[in-house]
């Protein structure tokens, strides 16, 4: 049987950070060390200011605040923590390929593949490691190939842990998860493999919500977890569409048929489109595995959950141009929110990044206010699609440290995250700030449409004719 003593996480990131914070708050008597090569975030996970923590996520910043010194340790010595740690954690970043061969679609493995050569390097000893990335189905295999091939004649188990938490609710997620999901071989060392592994979450979570199964489960039950969830998201996106043309209200009909209990409520949130990590990437995965099994239809199929959500970002842009009277030349469009979803600081894949980038090629003027977002990484965003010169998306987006200051003298409000915050704020006050007519484009649906409407906005609302 498997003792673990000692863990190791590699990555620091937004998987990694949170949920190895919360196995050493609920196992004391384990020490967890989290490496990384980039200096920067490990000097900020050991920021004795909370607040600067590389990763806003609520309830974080007081778990680390209990843990860390104790059995929680951030470090960028990556063969030390490797070398004394009897469980591996890999959980580094698993983008879409830019190149070759899937590029677009395709996971890029060369970080996963980095780190196996690193664990088969430096192990002297057993360990079982853990896949805690998005991975494609059969990495196991890969990564168990390279430590067999390029180690040191050690015995390593590969178990699949696949994380399952949605950002801004991550420590709850991770505290009270709806299932943990452990996939490993079916051996008797596999089995002791996920035995261990088990033992550490069932500190917290109820043995019936800890489920085995082989690896290549595990690994596509992610994949098909997210693709699932961002289909229904497309599915009352692209009925929004249809009610704005007919009349009908989306909210009334998701209201409708959420009460059906074969389909339920949640996701059904009709809005300018869905952003992260992880869905847009796991399901373009999921669709070149699909292609490269020969299997079109279904490739065809899940591509279309992709298509729908790029157009529901691209009509969006396209009515805050049409509704101010066909160009926002030199207009000032004030957004309300950058990150992809509130409670999180996380831009990745956000739908503003892809509004802005239209209304830019618009020669507008986009004012920005996210409480989580700086303007740093907002231009990173922008400069990252590779549009049109950096200093040019300089000179048209500006951040601002509150709203009202981004709103001053606008044209339009775009909402684009659905901060608590904005629904609280003083629109009365707002619309005497901005430009006549006012226009409120409410990308989210937090917004109450007739109060606006009483005070004098012109408003659009996804799915509202």
């Amino acid at each position: 049987m498997y003792k673990i003593q000692k863990i190791c996480c590699i990555g620091a990131g937004y998987v990694g950070g949170p949920t190895m914070s919360v196995i050493a708050q609920k196992n004391p008597h384990i020490q967890v060390t989290v490496v990384d090569v980039n200096q920067q975030r490990i000097n900020a996970w050991n920021s004795q200011n909370m607040d600067e923590l590389p990763i806003y996520e609520p309830g974080l910043g007081e778990i680390v605040s209990q843990v860390r010194g104790r059995n929680l340790f951030f470090d960028t010595d990556v063969d030390r923590a490797i070398e004394e740690a009897d469980m591996i954690f890999i959980s580094v970043n698993t983008p879409t390929k830019t190149y070759g061969k899937g590029k677009g679609m395709a996971a890029d493995l060369k970080y996963i593949e980095l780190c196996a050569r690193q664990i088969a390097r430096v192990s002297k000893s057993s360990k079982i490691v853990v896949e805690k990335s998005t991975l494609p189905v059969r990495t196991a295999q890969a990564i168990k190939r390279i430590l067999d091939q390029t180690g040191n004649g050690v015995e390593f188990q590969i178990l699949s842990n696949p994380e399952f938490l949605a950002e801004g609710t991550a420590i709850k997620d991770l505290l009270e998860p709806d299932r943990v999901l452990i996939g490993g071989a079916e051996t008797e060392r596999g089995n002791e493999a996920i035995e261990a592994l088990a033992s550490l979450y069932r500190a917290w979570v109820p043995s019936d919500r800890i489920l085995a199964t082989n690896v290549w489960s595990s690994e596509l039950s992610k994949l098909t977890a997210n693709a699932f969830l961002a289909q229904r998201v497309s599915s009352i996106n692209a009925i929004s569409e249809l009610c704005e043309v007919s009349g009908a209200n989306v909210n009334e009909v998701a209201r409708a048929i959420g009460t059906d209990t074969r389909i339920g409520n949640r996701f059904l949130k009709a809005s300018v489109g869905f952003g992260g990590s992880c869905f847009q990437k796991d399901i373009l995965n999921l669709v070149y595995i699909a292609q490269s099994y020969g299997l079109d239809e279904v490739a065809q199929y899940w591509e279309q959950v992709i298509i729908m959500n790029d157009h529901q970002k691209k009509r969006f842009s396209e009515k805050i141009v049409t509704t101010l009277f066909n160009t926002v030349s030199d207009k000032k469009i004030a957004f309300l929110g950058w990150a992809f979803k509130k409670d999180t600081n996380d831009t990745r894949e956000s739908a503003a990044i892809y509004i802005a980038n239209e209304l830019i090629e618009e020669q507008a003027s986009v004012h920005v206010y996210d409480p989580k977002v700086t303007q740093m990484q907002m231009l990173a965003d922008l400069d990252y699609l590779n549009v049109r010169s950096c200093d040019i998306n300089s000179e048209r987006l500006i951040a601002h440290q509150e709203a009202y200051s981004a709103i001053e003298g606008a044209h339009a409000i775009a909402v684009l995250t659905e901060w608590d915050e904005f629904v609280c704020l003083d629109w009365k006050r707002i619309y005497q700030q901005m430009q006549k007519p006012a226009f409120v484009f409410d990308g989210r649906g937090i917004l109450d449409q007739k109060e606006l409407e009483n005070i004098g906005f012109e408003v659009y609302t996804i799915g509202i004719g």
